[in-house]
């Protein structure tokens, strides 16, 4: 049985009368003896019925019959009294009578609600005057949330019950049990008319729940605009830090929402200090946090930095780290639009996702290559890329990284055969370091690995050459096949520095047009005529 749930046949023949409101059978039934205090399945009597139906005339009859001074507070099984009902359905008249019965206006229910507070939540003002004059506890708190009637008037936006309360000396800074006011109430669900009344009787703009929130804070995620606005307008402080690690603004909330109008207002009033300030946050990575285009394309605007400092809350380097971190590959062109500094991990991440394409497109772009700080970490990307080692790695040795720092002990033991021999053939493979070498003998020794057979011998002096130009020729010269292609050297020599010959042995596609933005690839040694073979092993034999 549903002990909420009335059923007819659970309700005595009294309480059934009352339940409809009628007076002439009720009185009838009273006369000839019936008992007026039974309860049906949810434990109410007929005086609950009778408060519930506002029948003013019903409660009169059983109030004058009742069997002692305590039926009028007889609750229910959730604890309601007959006040509780009258006070949530709205009968002034109910309420009085039971008040002038002494129902007890400080009554609570099972979840410690007053008659006050469900007067107050269903708007019925006469009745919120009425229990006033005969005592109702003006900041008495409903028990689930802490809140109290006027949280609740302001939740609804009842404004003229609100003025009363206000009137009657209800404390305009009430907290509930997350130290959070009626202003906040009305900011949080955009309660316009709330927060404006609630402002002209001096309520605290600036008033921060336990967790630091403000109202301002919390309308700009929202999204109540008019709300910001009047909060603006009131004297509320966008530069509130509004966390304990006090780097979270007003700005913050706005963008990682997505709340371009309240951003555009913000923008203007917030201190650029959490831009590129120390133990900040810049609302660049709030943005990106979100997903939010048009926002972060407005903060980059108004002159928000795209190199913002590092996010410690977040774990992120940069906004690019954030970019990669969330997968939210279309922000990429916005802070390339603005002017980011690509950093080497950041083709790392490009190898984590797959996104080899946009790892071509960073080195073009100048990005830096991974340092000594982050090669531990980049190796990490490259050993989980290695299988498409031919989309990226030829790319990254072209542009100068040096190969000897893929050569740690992880690298070896983890990559294809064809990957490790391709990497090798950017060094001197006769004087690596000794960890190298040992490294390398260990995992001859313990794998199938068959090393090119070049590598037995001493590299031809062409080769030492080349890694001798390349060597004192910096990043950015070596990025481009321009500056190759402009040194005074017959075009077969520039192809060697270009690792051309390395490039069509190992059967890599086009690398050297994505250098330049040519259209034109490399063509595979079978298409290549037999003059220009003739052509290139005459370079290469002068070049020995």
């Amino acid at each position: 049985m549903d002990f909420t749930e009335a059923y007819s046949d659970r309700c005595s023949t009294v309480g059934l009368a009352a339940r409809e409101g009628n007076v002439k059978m009720l009185r009838k039934l009273i006369k000839q003896g019936y008992s007026i205090d039974v309860p049906d399945n949810r434990g109410w009597m007929p005086i609950h019925e009778a408060a519930a139906c506002n029948s003013s005339e019903c409660l009169k009859l059983l109030i004058h019959a009742a069997p002692s001074d305590n039926y009028v507070k007889s609750e229910t099984f959730e604890g309601m009294c007959a006040l509780h009902l009258s006070a949530s359905h709205g009968c002034v008249e109910s309420v009085s009578i039971l008040l002038e019965a002494g129902a007890d206006p400080n009554e609570v229910t099972t979840e410690a609600t007053t008659p006050l507070f469900l007067a107050v939540e269903n708007g019925h003002s006469g009745i919120v005057k009425l229990l006033l004059q005969y005592g109702a506890n003006i900041n008495g708190h409903h028990f689930w949330s802490g809140w109290n009637s006027l949280h609740q008037a302001s939740f609804q936006g009842y404004t003229e019950i609100i003025k009363i309360l206000l009137e009657k000396g209800a404390n305009k800074e009430c907290e509930d049990d997350f130290g959070i006011t009626p202003l906040f109430v009305a900011a949080q669900y955009g309660k316009l008319e709330s927060l404006r009344m609630l402002a002209s009787y001096g309520a605290n703009i600036n008033c921060q729940a336990k967790d630091k929130a403000t109202p301002l804070l919390i309308a700009a995620q929202e999204g109540h605009a008019k709300c910001v606005e009047l909060l603006l307008s009131e004297g509320a402080d966008p530069n509130l830090y509004c966390n304990e690690e006090e780097w979270q603004l007003p700005i913050h909330a706005a963008a990682e929402m997505g709340h371009k109008n309240i951003l555009e207002l913000l923008i203007p009033l917030t201190d650029r200090l959490c831009d590129r300030g120390k133990d900040k946050v810049s609302p660049v990575y709030s943005a990106i946090y979100g997903g939010n285009k048009e926002c972060l394309e407005v903060l980059l605007q108004q002159g928000y930095s795209a190199d913002a400092q590092k996010c410690l809350p977040f774990g992120c380097r940069s906004p690019m780290c954030m970019v990669f971190q969330k997968e939210f590959f279309d922000l990429i062109d916005i802070l390339l639009k603005y002017g980011i500094t690509l950093l080497g991990i950041n083709l790392g991440y490009c190898l984590y996702h797959g996104k080899f394409t946009l790892f071509r497109r960073f080195l073009k772009l100048g990005c830096w290559l991974p340092s000594a700080d982050q090669l531990s970490e980049f190796v990490s990307y490259a050993i989980k890329a290695h299988e498409q080692y031919k989309e990226w790695l030829p790319y990254l040795l072209l542009a100068g990284f040096n190969p000897l720092n893929l050569l740690c002990k992880l690298w070896i033991y983890s990559v294809s055969e064809d990957a490790l021999n391709f990497v090798l053939e950017f060094t001197n493979w006769k004087r690596l370091p000794p960890a190298v070498e040992g490294n390398l003998s260990d995992y001859k020794e313990s794998s199938a690995w068959i090393p090119k057979s070049h590598f037995a011998v001493i590299p031809s002096l062409s080769h030492l050459c080349r890694l001798e130009i390349r060597s004192i020729l910096k990043s950015e010269h070596l990025r481009s096949e321009q500056f190759i292609r402009e040194l005074p050297l017959p075009a077969c020599l520039q192809d060697y520095l270009l690792y051309v010959d390395v490039l069509r042995v190992n059967a890599v596609s086009a690398v050297v047009e994505s250098l330049d933005g040519s259209d034109e690839g490399i063509p595979p040694a079978s298409h290549s005529s037999s003059e220009d073979a003739e052509k290139r092993e005459a370079c290469n034999a002068g070049a020995r």
